[in-house]
């Protein structure tokens, strides 16, 4: 009896051990993987085929190889420049790998191809990005960096959207909120009841503006750590990416116009003061916007000019969004861009690049009746500025007109 309680106290015991070593090798097999499981975006997930076992010569596996493998199992498009292929000129074969790529459901169909007219558009507006990048006569700060050498922080304005596969660089005073409530949109970052929001204008204004509503590539360092870099240049790669900009000297306006004409007090301390004080005369300016105002005082049109083109600005603070270049804040130089878009044809542009993206079955940009700024008023708002100081103003922002195909004012600047 005693010997039949032993032997069977053995058993228990041999397979508990076993169970635990089989346990052990569980985990040891699967640790080195288990990070590669881990979710980088919710993209679509694609079906693939197992892939060639790898002779085990090394215990050490090759890192960025691994996480390249594994982003690549959901940003692949089967294309390197998703937007290179317009539905007229698209193969049987990248229309299959676009097909896996955005959810069918969020397509619409077109009877007819895109006009050769608006893709001839976007090719020369690529191809002179690309010219003047390379041109060395035309110079500017940055331009010759990599992209690894742009700081964090200058990458704020890059908003991702991974389920989509887009990147789309904001660009304030150029339909920049539109263009953000359509990434809300598509990101489905704002939930109503539970239910993504699809209506961009029901999004309120102060949370378009939200940045905790947008993933920008400056928040990528947070999340993935050291492989951030490495992700930001995965995703260059593989999603679209767009910009919308504008005549520079007309966007200033605008900025003016928006944060100067109107009462808005954060603008006028952190800068209508200083204005104020340095070229208005003003050596205690009003202490809040509302009593300047009640007293007639607020910063020309002028005074914002001598502001830009003074050096203390700088030395003090990087120029405000609103004003700073487009080529500081896009990198298009470093960043090779599949769309560029003008306010000026905004309404065109913005079809055609909803659908390239295969989302304008989800949603529509919305149209704006809001008193834009005209071109045609730049004669009126400049005529209190010394030509010599639009000279100056114009070398500022060359960089700009050039890589975007905006003509030199001349007859504001020859007179």
């Amino acid at each position: 009896m005693g010997t039949s309680r032993m032997f069977r106290f053995f058993v228990i015991l041999g397979s508990a051990f076993m169970i635990l070593l089989i346990i052990i090798y569980w985990d040891d097999v699967s640790a080195p993987h288990q990070y590669l499981h881990t979710p980088v975006s919710p993209g679509p997930k694609v079906a693939h085929p197992p892939p060639n076992p790898r002779p085990h010569t090394s215990r050490t596996p090759s890192f960025l190889s691994d996480i390249d493998a594994f982003v690549n199992q959901f940003l692949e498009p089967g294309t390197g420049e998703p937007t290179d292929t317009a539905p007229a000129d698209t193969s049987n074969q990248s229309e299959k790998a676009e097909e896996r790529y955005i959810p069918r459901r969020e397509w619409k169909i077109h009877l007819s191809p895109v006009a050769a007219e608006l893709r001839e558009r976007q090719e020369q507006r690529r191809r002179l990005l690309q010219e003047v990048c390379a041109n060395e006569s035309v110079a500017f700060p940055g331009k010759n960096r990599s992209f690894d050498e742009i700081p964090n922080k200058e990458l704020d304005h890059l908003i991702v959207d991974d389920r989509h596969g887009i990147i789309y660089c904001y660009v304030p005073k150029v339909a920049c909120s539109n263009w953000k409530r359509i990434m809300i949109v598509l990101s489905e970052s704002l939930l109503t009841d539970g239910v993504p929001q699809r209506d961009p204008l029901a999004i309120p204004r102060e949370l378009v503006h939200n940045s905790s509503m947008h993933f920008t590539f400056n928040k990528f360092w947070k999340r993935y750590a050291k492989l951030a870099r490495h992700l930001m240049k995965v995703k260059l790669k593989k999603y679209t990416k767009f910009l919308f900009v504008r005549d520079p000297f007309v966007r200033l306006i605008s900025a003016y116009r928006n944060k100067f004409e109107m009462p808005n007090e954060d603008f006028y301390r952190r800068f209508g003061q200083v204005m104020l004080r340095r070229y208005g005369n003003q050596p205690t300016p009003p202490a809040s916007v509302d009593q300047a105002f009640s007293l007639g005082i607020h910063p020309s049109f002028s005074h914002f000019i001598q502001y830009l083109l003074d050096p203390q600005t700088e030395t003090a603070m990087p120029f405000n969004e609103h004003w700073r270049q487009v080529y500081r804040l896009c990198h298009p130089c470093q960043i090779q861009y599949d769309f560029v878009g003008h306010l000026e044809t905004a309404e065109e542009d913005a079809e055609h690049l909803l659908r390239l993206l295969r989302v304008d079955d989800v949603v529509e940009f919305p149209t704006s009746s809001r008193n834009l700024t005209s071109s045609s008023w730049e004669s009126d708002w400049f005529s209190m500025v010394p030509v010599e100081t639009r000279r100056e103003l114009y070398k500022l922002y060359e960089p700009d007109f050039r890589l975007f195909g905006y003509d030199r004012p001349d007859s504001l600047l020859n007179e």
